[in-house]
């Protein structure tokens, strides 16, 4: 099969990183920002909660990811004034957008990938579990 060989512009590339379709594909596409999102649905959680529900993650990538979601509007951050501190993170009504694209995937998964075998060893940072 030939590839067709397209020059990369400097326009073509922006286009690709301020597009409302890439720029979701993005967000979608990053595994640890999917499980942060999928764990509260559930409700307000505490980072070491999310941390714990996400297995083998580092709390550098869980911070990181949280901030992003926070600094894009899908998550709230929401510290109490009490001793100790005590800070929860909840998902906002366009947080709570990404349901449908969850319960997608999560029944796409169902669907399609419960009786296979994976293709390769899970990855050591792949998340333990899925609450």
């Amino acid at each position: 099969m030939s590839m067709i060989n397209h020059p990369q512009t400097t326009e073509h590339s922006e286009t690709c990183t301020t597009h409302p379709m890439a720029r979701a594909m993005r967000l979608i596409g990053d595994m640890w920002t999917l499980m942060i999102v999928y764990n509260l649905l559930s409700g307000p959680k505490r980072f070491g909660v999310l941390l714990e529900a996400l297995g083998n993650v580092s709390p550098k990538t869980v911070s990181q990811r949280l901030k992003m979601l926070e600094e894009i509007g899908f998550v709230e951050r929401q510290a109490f004034a009490e001793i100790p501190p005590r800070v929860e993170y909840h998902l906002t009504e366009k947080g709570l957008a990404l349901v449908d694209i969850m319960e997608a995937i999560q029944q796409f998964g169902e669907r399609y990938l419960a009786d296979s075998e994976p293709a390769s060893p899970t990855p050591p940072s792949a998340p333990q579990s899925c609450q």
